[in-house]
């Protein structure tokens, strides 16, 4: 069974997949770099809880800071975008799931916050239907904390799987049924986070 196969397996049977080597750590390297370029470049700002900018700031929350990639930067950017297409073309097919569009953020969360239980899709709103998550970290150990904590769709207080963002780790789950958080970090946390879509590019 190839490393994809697995990964669509794992999806079917438990709504969420793990992989370590689907993304070469090249890819993750350069969009480390990218981010960190963008961070001092003063272009992230506090996440807000909820679908836009007027919704709320609550730290004890949500901790995170990001900073959105325009979708026309995706197509002439880095290959991990591309490569997303072709996966959400491949979902569509297996599954159709009229996948029509993906947006992705970086993330970067300072050692001490997280982001408390939550579901991906919006109330009021079903497009976002997989969730994808690439840690950028240049290296995580457990001691660093920061993990990915996973829970039951039917019992969102039975924790299934807690994952540590360990560079190059792709992880991708339902977005409306796998109920998840992320643990406090004891250093700074980077990541890449998006949603695959059945709606059409925001521009």
């Amino acid at each position: 069974m190839s490393t994809l196969e697995v990964l669509f397996h794992s999806l079917e049977e438990q709504g969420w997949a793990v992989s370590d080597t689907l993304v070469p750590r090249a890819w993750q390297q350069a969009m480390l770099a990218q981010s960190q370029q963008l961070w001092q470049d003063g272009h992230f700002h506090q996440a807000h809880i909820g679908r836009s900018a007027s919704d709320s700031l609550n730290p004890n929350i949500r901790g995170d800071a990001i900073c959105w990639i325009d979708p026309e930067s995706q197509q002439s950017g880095q290959p991990f975008f591309a490569w997303m297409a072709q996966l959400r073309l491949l979902l569509n097919e297996r599954y159709y799931l009229g996948l029509r569009s993906q947006e992705f953020h970086f993330a970067r969360y300072e050692a001490g916050c997280g982001y408390r239980k939550h579901l991906d899709q919006h109330r009021n709103s079903g497009h976002r239907k997989i969730s994808v998550v690439l840690y950028l970290n240049p290296q995580w150990d457990a001691a660093d904390g920061g993990e990915l904590c996973l829970y039951l769709p039917d019992n969102d207080m039975q924790e299934t799987q807690r994952i540590l963002p360990q560079p190059a780790r792709l992880v991708v789950f339902r977005s409306d049924q796998i109920p998840h958080e992320v643990l406090p970090c004891a250093q700074t946390r980077w990541s890449l986070s998006g949603w695959l879509r059945s709606d059409e590019a925001l521009v």
